[in-house]
């Protein structure tokens, strides 16, 4: 399996998706959809392909699986969690001039809704296992760190950042210690009938190499209903408009498919 196989399959269910299901009748439904912390059970189908790299002719493929899943106060936590788990299915060049696809290093956060009226903010810990079946593919190390996210909901759409951080504490003694950041503005104007335009680019920085690169993307996507679920599809292209290192994406695709499970 390569990025060819992954990259195309999803990009004709995102040229059909416009003719699925019944329409999204208010920004209420397409804001409940694209919100990070929003308290309803999710599954999402992410991915992101990357056919320019800077100073290299290789290509790059992460397909992400991902679940959400909140949990209500209880005597112990008085606030509501937000549980996050992503597993990406990755493409990367292999050491023998080929690539090798697998599974990555799987991510983990449980994000503390501290606010919930007005401008939402949620902070929490995270941890990333080296679950990765291949070297090339993940980092061989356990991480650790917290994630915090802010979101402003109102009739016009979202706006909001989510930051991460995470550095490795244990793992494999031959591989190069982790320490990354990331910055990913969430930028949702909302459009009749269900359709929103977006920008979504994740800002990475790798602080043990001191290198980074800042991607800009503008996209278009559709929420509509499908009974008491909704369903979210989205593509987004994204062009990195400033970098400090070589091997870093030039030009991503990023599309999605998100279904959001009502009661």
């Amino acid at each position: 399996m390569n990025t060819s196989q992954i990259a195309p399959g999803l990009l004709l269910t995102l040229a059909l998706f416009p003719f699925a299901g019944a329409q999204a009748d208010n920004a209420e439904t397409a804001n409940k959809s694209n919100n990070p912390l929003s308290l309803a059970p999710g599954l999402n189908l992410q991915d992101y392909y990357t056919p320019q790299v800077y100073d290299s002719n290789i290509h790059t493929n992460d397909a992400l699986l991902r679940g959400a899943l909140p949990m209500a106060p209880n005597d112990f936590v008085g606030v509501p969690q937000l549980l996050r788990v992503t597993l990406p299915i990755s493409t990367r060049p292999d050491p023998h001039s080929g690539y090798s696809t697998g599974i990555g290093d799987l991510n983990v956060f449980d994000i503390f809704l501290l606010k919930t009226e007005g401008v939402q903010l949620g902070i929490g810990p995270q941890i990333t296992a080296p679950t990765a079946e291949h070297d090339e593919l993940g980092t061989g190390k356990w991480q650790a760190g917290l994630a915090a996210i802010a979101i402003d909901s109102s009739p016009r759409g979202l706006l909001g950042a989510l930051v991460q951080y995470q550095r490795s504490f244990a793992g494999d003694s031959d591989r190069q210690h982790v320490e990354s950041a990331t910055f990913q503005p969430f930028i949702i104007h909302n459009l009749p009938k269900g359709w929103y335009l977006r920008s979504t680019g994740t800002w990475t920085y790798d602080l043990k190499n001191n290198t980074h690169y800042i991607p800009v993307g503008l996209g278009v996507g559709k929420a509509w209903k499908a009974g008491t679920n909704i369903l979210n599809a989205f593509v987004e292209p994204q062009w990195t408009v400033e970098r400090k290192g070589d091997n870093l994406p030039q030009f991503t695709l990023f599309a999605g498919i998100n279904v959001t499970f009502g009661k």
